[in-house]
């Protein structure tokens, strides 16, 4: 198996198990950006622009792209919680899983929550 395949096995190991925490901690969530598909997003690595030459949503270097990342929508009593001390505890539990977690509070992207490959997350 290649690095990557290990690593999107290893991103469905940890994944079910953060969500478990999230809904045996009283929160609920649903799923945000997931697998950011090459079609509309580009390849790994690649920019893709519109039609007016922008570049579209989402960054080269995304590991949405290598199905490697997730974004959750956070909620407690109904409540949508936006801010990345919502998802605090969630990043914690995260990164505890394995050292190749990583959460996206470190960077001000609370509700993102990946595995590192090649040094992107």
């Amino acid at each position: 198996m290649s690095e990557l395949g290990d690593k999107q096995k290893l991103f469905t190991w940890c994944l079910p198990r953060l969500l478990d925490e999230i809904h045996n901690r009283g929160y609920e969530c649903t799923i945000g950006d997931a697998y950011r598909d090459e079609r509309a997003f580009g390849k790994f690595g690649e920019a893709v622009k519109n039609l007016a030459g922008r570049l579209v949503y989402g960054r080269k270097f995304s590991c949405h792209k290598l199905r490697l990342a997730i974004d959750l929508n956070l909620f407690k009593d109904g409540e949508y919680l936006t801010t990345t001390e919502a998802h605090a505890m969630f990043g914690e539990f995260w990164e505890a899983l394995d050292p190749m977690c990583s959460w996206g509070g470190h960077f001000n992207d609370g509700n993102h929550y990946s595995i590192e490959y090649r040094g992107r997350r």
